[in-house]
């Protein structure tokens, strides 16, 4: 793991490295201090949380339904009690279930929840069989909360927002500005509310806040500048990711390309302003070659945790 010296943020590579010891695994969600994986050797889903500063992990129970490559999404339940180790859910949609002997597998319309304070998997629920294709060939892991709705992104052009309502039990599909023309997309949430970060084609990236009656309103745009020198002098968003919470947004690419960061100004006043973040090439001296890398952003505690 690469630490910066920014609040609450982190780099991590798609191993971590003390994890390898028993299986590689990807960063899915953050949960206060705690960060959610998914094990990368296993065809079906299984999930892990682990303290990455104290090295303690668990493996969350296996799910009722076996799922290959579903979308997995997570909510904070109750916050105010515990941040730094948040009771939580963890919703699994989609996916595909295994062969019955003989058979082909099939795309499962329904919808599993793991509830921390119970460890215990549930189906909750049935979903558009639209959907659940959806979210089995087109939606990585990352998804956002915001009002009571889980939202995925679609990761392939031109892109679509799929939201589940947890209250109501209910699935809606969003469309996304200028859709065709972006060359990624990622949703985050900005001061609770829902947020995407894309680069348009031949231009910026921007910042669009989905408004009231689900209209989007372009809030913010990353100077021509600062986006070609993050770029490399190319105006090319195509391997851009980006991480954010409601206290920043970080737009990267691998390790040595650095990062541009949105978030409050430094002096405490009441606004958001871009920086740069330098690219990682040497550690104590020696080179560090460029690596592939997922960004997660999380409060560090060397605080224990107390696995049930």
């Amino acid at each position: 793991m690469l630490t910066i010296p920014l609040p609450m943020v982190g780099i991590c590579s798609p191993s971590t490295s003390y994890l390898t010891r028993f299986d590689p695994v990807r960063p899915v969600a953050p949960i206060g201090c705690l960060i959610l994986l998914r094990l990368t050797n296993c065809t079906l889903l299984r999930l892990v949380i682990c303290n990455p500063f104290t090295r303690q992990f668990r493996h969350l129970p296996v799910l009722n339904i076996s799922r290959t490559n579903p979308a997995v999404g997570m909510e904070i339940v109750d916050s105010n009690q515990n941040v730094q180790f948040p009771c939580f859910r963890v919703y699994v949609a989609g996916g595909m279930s295994e062969a019955a002997c003989g058979g082909a597998a099939t795309y499962e319309p329904t919808l599993e929840m793991y509830d921390s304070q119970h460890d215990t998997w549930k189906v909750v629920g049935l979903m558009p069989m639209e959907f659940a294709v959806r979210l089995t060939v087109w939606t990585p892991n990352e998804s956002v909360y915001s009002k009571g709705v889980l939202y995925w992104v679609t990761s392939a052009r031109a892109y679509i927002i799929i939201g589940f309502d947890i209250l109501s039990n209910t699935w809606r599909e969003l469309n996304v500005p200028m859709a065709d023309q972006l060359e990624f997309a990622t949703l985050v949430r900005l001061n609770g509310e829902l947020a995407l970060i894309g680069g348009i084609s031949g231009g910026n990236a921007c910042i669009w806040e989905l408004r009231e009656g689900d209209v989007w309103c372009l809030i913010e745009k990353v100077s021509t500048e600062l986006g070609l020198r993050f770029l490399g002098g190319k105006r090319n968003w195509g391997r851009t990711k980006c991480v954010g919470n409601d206290g920043a947004i970080c737009l990267y690419r691998e390790l040595g390309s650095g990062m541009v960061v949105w978030r409050e100004h430094i002096g405490g006043e009441d606004k958001r302003e871009w920086y740069r973040v330098d690219g990682c090439f040497s550690i104590k001296g020696k080179q560090v070659h460029t690596l592939q890398i997922r960004g997660i952003l999380i409060q560090p505690t060397l605080a224990s945790y107390i696995f049930q």
